[in-house]
């Protein structure tokens, strides 16, 4: 209950943790990566929290997103450009489709 209370899930003179369904995923420096809620009638899906912490594993060690369904080992995503000179710089194409976000040109 101390984490719930610390997380703001429960008042502080709450007797019981039973309505807290509420999964906090936490790095190792004390951030809150994701957060997870389900009513009290549904189970929480252990495979999808699993999932989640890859995902988020893999995108911490290589500049890229994870789609959908993702699981290691799968196709991800090239990270997109953020700047207009990131747009506009030439891509670097690895065969991969690595300008399939944005793509300069007219219409």
């Amino acid at each position: 209950m101390g984490i719930a209370r610390a997380y703001g899930m429960l008042p502080a003179r709450a007797t019981s943790s039973a309505t807290v369904r509420t999964t906090f995923v936490i790095d190792p420096e004390g951030t809150v990566r994701a957060t997870l809620a389900y009513p009290m009638t549904v189970g929480r899906s252990v495979e999808e929290i699993v999932r989640l912490v890859s995902a988020l594993q893999a995108t911490d060690a290589s500049e890229v997103s994870t789609p959908e369904g993702w699981h290691p080992g799968e196709p991800v995503l090239a990270t997109p450009p953020l700047t207009f000179d990131e747009i506009a710089a030439p891509a670097q194409d690895t065969g991969q489709g690595a300008d399939w976000y944005y793509r300069l040109g007219r219409l």
